[in-house]
């Protein structure tokens, strides 16, 4: 019996001695504070893709409100005497309008009706605010009905106005939903035979912010804490042709009168076309810059170097797709007034503009980027030219480059010529993006360990997990896999904040019934919202970013994928804390010891935890809790000094706070 006393004491020994071999050792210098977290680390990424945009951000439910679609009743149904015109318009840019004429007997009636962007998603004790440009046609006063139509087709709310006189005049009225429906519509009638004349024909809920952008979707990315907002694109920076590009000069002033452009995007995809997908610009560069100051995020506006998209326009055909080197000037221009328009004086054109519109004080624009994914020889030579008289007027204004459409050289030497240039031209930031499988995501945790630290720093603009590679395809879907290999090469970008000062996942938004390209950060439909995976891996980074670097390694090595596992450390000045960050990419828990070298205590934690046992979980619009963060105490037996000991679960990101 004492033999076997002995035995099995020698047996858990072993066991207590194969348990801490096996436990994963880490230390934190805590006391030496590593390279700075720019406060733009971790920001978001804009682009009018998947109904971003009219259909999602933008509150407007009216779907071409100003008959300026090439078709230019889409998106209108018309009953009765409708015709659209053109003559002594209310607008010049917008110029068509349409015009209600009498039926000419009782039992005949004229209007129109709008049934929105799939739909308009009207909620119950809601007010809706319309509001319509108009004038009498008949030399006499007229009348037209507003109405709310379930969709049962049951008329649910109704107001009349009285249009009077022969001059173009705004009118408004406000109706009050009684009932929920996802997808109501609007109608327009003509009461009475005297005709009226109808132009931008315009509803907004109640509880847009500042009566313009979905505030569900504001709050959404205000809780994502960004540091940085680049917008408006991506591609439809360049256009599929230089007519399309986006050009922010039409995207300001009045919104009634901001010229329609065509969405890059309508037809890209012939599997899922959207010909009725424009840009109204209702959300246009002033409104990203007042977004970009609610949610507390430096603005990154981008605009045309001059390049159609390259994608679309191989470079032999350069000479007719693209601006010349010698003509750029006016493409430069639209940079420094750009400029000027976020930050000059109210005695300056653009920024009496800006006063004008409602924001005297300056948008404190510290950076721009010029050029999306452009890449070859055609890029820096005519980036050269805006870097030169960029540098010459606003010396401090910091310009980000791009690096192509790919991050390495698998299809070329693309990449790597275009780091060559851009340190050439020494840009401040280069922008790199990757769509890529969760395989290259841990191939590249430790992608920044060994860049040049003398050269551009490092912005990765556009990044997101890709589950099967294929960007347009129905199971490229946001799932938790996905957001975890995110999370891991994220360990990456903080270990080497030294150099990498900026990150956006791509894309931001997407409609439910409107994508053409995920998976994406956030879902929507016309009544709410979906937080995926993903954006909570954004959050956990974005709201626990800490102040500094700190080093953390196991056996004097960064941890970069070590049996699945991936961890960086920061400390917070702010809180005077400390932070880690552990990701657990195995089917195993794993158990960690960290020694937080130069203190005597961690004190009381806490621990924010995203798992799931499914790794192809997903949150939907049915079911938008499958994957969330859990916060808890971190156990008080966990935590022995300056030492935390504790096990990661499998599949898991975990963020300690102490």
């Amino acid at each position: 019996m004492r033999k076997m006393r002995i035995l099995a004491t020698m047996v858990v020994a072993a066991m207590a001695t194969m348990t801490v071999s096996a436990q994963h050792q880490m230390t934190v210098q805590a006391k030496k504070k590593g390279a700075p977290i720019q406060a733009t680390m971790y920001g978001i990424f804009f682009e009018d893709i998947n109904f971003g945009a009219d259909g999602g951000l933008y509150a407007e439910l009216v779907e071409n409100r100003s008959f300026e679609f090439p078709q230019r009743l889409m998106g209108w149904n018309t009953f009765g005497k409708v015709e659209v015109k053109d003559q002594n318009p209310a607008f010049d840019r917008n110029p068509h309008y349409v015009s209600l004429k009498g039926s000419g007997h009782r039992d005949k009636f004229t209007g129109l009706e709008n049934r929105g962007f799939f739909g308009m998603g009207l909620k119950k004790g809601l007010k809706y605010n319309f509001s319509v440009y108009a004038r009498t046609n008949d030399n006499a006063d007229a009348k037209i009905r507003v109405e709310l139509i379930g969709s049962d087709n049951e008329v649910i709310a109704r107001h009349g106005i009285d249009i009077k006189g022969g001059d173009w005049k705004k009118y408004t009225t406000t109706l009050e939903s009684p009932r929920t429906d996802a997808k109501g519509y609007m109608r327009v009638y003509l009461e009475g035979q005297k005709g009226v004349d109808l132009d931008h024909v315009s509803l907004f809920p109640d509880d847009a912010w500042k009566g313009l952008l979905r505030s569900d979707l504001v709050k959404d990315l205000k809780d994502l804490n960004p540091g940085v907002f680049r917008f408006p694109g991506g591609c439809i920076v360049e256009g599929t042709d230089l007519q399309s590009r986006y050009q922010w000069k039409n995207s300001v002033g009045p919104a009634e009168n901001r010229p329609l452009n065509e969405n890059r995007w309508n037809y890209t995809f012939p599997h899922r076309l959207y010909p009725n997908y424009y840009q109204t610009y209702g959300l246009g560069f002033y409104e990203f810059f007042l977004l970009s100051e609610e949610i507390g995020a430096q603005a990154l506006p981008v605009l045309s170097v001059g390049l159609a998209c390259q994608f679309q326009n191989p470079d032999e055909n350069a000479a007719t797709c693209h601006v010349a080197v010698d003509d750029l000037q006016p493409y430069i221009d639209d940079a420094l007034d750009l400029i000027e328009f976020a930050n000059g004086g109210t005695d300056t054109k653009w920024g009496k503009l800006r006063a004008d519109m409602g924001h005297p004080e300056s948008f404190n624009l510290q950076q721009i980027g010029i050029g999306n994914e452009q890449w070859g020889p055609l890029y820096p030579e005519r980036l050269e030219k805006f870097v030169k008289a960029i540098r010459a007027k606003y010396p401090k204004m910091k310009i980000v480059g791009s690096s192509g459409p790919s991050p390495d050289d698998k299809d070329g030497k693309q990449f790597t010529y275009g780091w060559e240039q851009m340190t050439r031209l020494k840009a401040d930031l280069v922008d790199e993006h990757y769509y890529r499988s969760p395989q290259w995501f841990m191939e590249n945790v430790t992608r920044y360990d060994k860049y040049d630290r003398k050269g551009p720093k490092v912005f990765a603009g556009e990044y997101a997990c890709h589950i099967d590679g294929n960007p347009a395809s129905p199971t490229g879907k946001n799932v938790f896999e996905a957001a975890l290999a995110e999370a891991a090469i994220m360990t990456g970008f903080e270990r080497n904040a030294d150099i990498v000062h900026m990150a956006t996942y791509a894309p931001l938004f997407s409609h439910v019934e409107g994508w053409q390209w995920r998976p994406d950060l956030i879902w929507m439909d016309n009544m709410t919202t979906v937080r995926t995976p993903n954006y909570y891996v954004q959050q956990l980074y974005g709201q626990n970013p800490g102040t500094n670097v700190l080093q953390l390694t196991e056996n004097k090595k960064p941890v970069t994928g070590q049996d699945g596992l991936c961890a960086s450390a920061t400390y917070d000045a702010n809180t005077k804390g400390y932070i880690l960050k552990v990701v657990n990419t195995s089917n195993q828990p794993q158990a960690i010891e960290v020694t937080f070298k130069g203190i005597k205590s961690l004190g009381n934690g806490k621990v924010i935890t995203l798992h799931a046992d499914n790794p192809r979980a997903e949150n939907t619009i049915m079911q938008k809790n499958n994957v969330v963060p859990q916060t808890k105490d971190v156990p008080a037996d966990n935590v022995q000094g300056n030492v935390l000991k504790t096990t990661v679960p499998a599949k898991t990101f975990a963020v300690y706070r102490f």
